[in-house]
């Protein structure tokens, strides 16, 4: 089948639109452009554009990741960074970034988590549930001294 050819006007548009629909960082927009056959002068020129028209920010994109995968999926701050690393976010920004999940509200998802997932655990002795609970919350992206520090002599 033969690919659609469209203008420079036609496929700025759609990576505007790309970008209205749900915010994107530069790797997403970078991929998506492979779509496109367009010479590197187009690429950089339409990347500069999308930011400067505020379409793409990685900062913006970053925050939102970070809430989305907190609060609506109950990743731990290992898994969303691992996943962040792989779209190029630099751990800068990330860092900075991070100030998005509460304290006490990652606390409580710890322990929300460790216990409806401990309760589920039967036919186990105590430290068997305790420890595939624990090994539970690592692989969600929890970090192994939090799950600790909220658990210690649970």
């Amino acid at each position: 089948m033969e690919k659609k050819s469209f203008t420079f006007e036609e496929i700025k548009l759609k990576l505007v639109n790309y970008c209205v629909y749900q915010d994107r960082c530069h790797a997403e927009v970078e991929q998506k452009m492979r779509e496109f056959l367009l010479i590197d002068e187009a690429k950089e020129e339409i990347i500069l554009y999308l930011m400067k028209e505020n379409y793409l920010n990685e900062e913006r994109f970053t925050r939102s990741y970070i809430r989305g995968k907190f609060y609506i999926k109950h990743w731990g701050k290992t898994k969303i960074k691992i996943h962040l690393k792989q779209k190029q976010i630099s751990d800068k920004l990330i860092s900075i970034c991070f100030d998005e999940i509460h304290e006490d509200d990652y606390e409580k998802t710890i322990r929300k988590i460790y216990q409806d997932y401990y309760d589920k655990q039967s036919g186990l002795k105590d430290y068997q549930r305790k420890a595939k609970t624990i090994k539970y919350l690592i692989s969600r992206g929890f970090e192994y001294e939090k799950i600790i520090d909220n658990f210690g002599n649970a």
